[in-house]
Parts: C-alpha cells; sequence; structure tokens
C-alpha cells in the first residue's frame, strides 16, 4: 500500500494535538469549543429543534 503524506500529516497533527492535552478527550473537546468561539466564524448546530403542534 502507498503511503499518503497527506494522511500521515494529518495523524501526525492529532498525535500531536492529543499529547498536548494528554490525551484527555474532555480536555481536547475544551480546547476546541474554546478555540470555534474565538474564531469570530458563525457556528452552526444541526440540533433538531422541537416543533409545537397545533
Amino acid at each position: 500500500m502507498a503511503r499518503d503524506p497527506f494522511v500521515e500529516e494529518v495523524r501526525r497533527i492529532r498525535e500531536t494535538q492529543a499529547a498536548r492535552y494528554r490525551f484527555d478527550i474532555k480536555a481536547i473537546l475544551a480546547a476546541a469549543k474554546k478555540r470555534q468561539s474565538k474564531s469570530g466564524h458563525r457556528i452552526v448546530s444541526f440540533v433538531r429543534k422541537k416543533v409545537a403542534r397545533a
């Protein structure tokens, strides 16, 4: 199987990010949410809203 440099780079970055937060998924997600809120970009939620039925 051929080695894909893009896949290798993504895996290297993922490993670096995970190590930064000691592989603690809650810490990784909290940091991601913090970066997301500081980005200034609109945040889209795909959570379904309950519709009141008449």
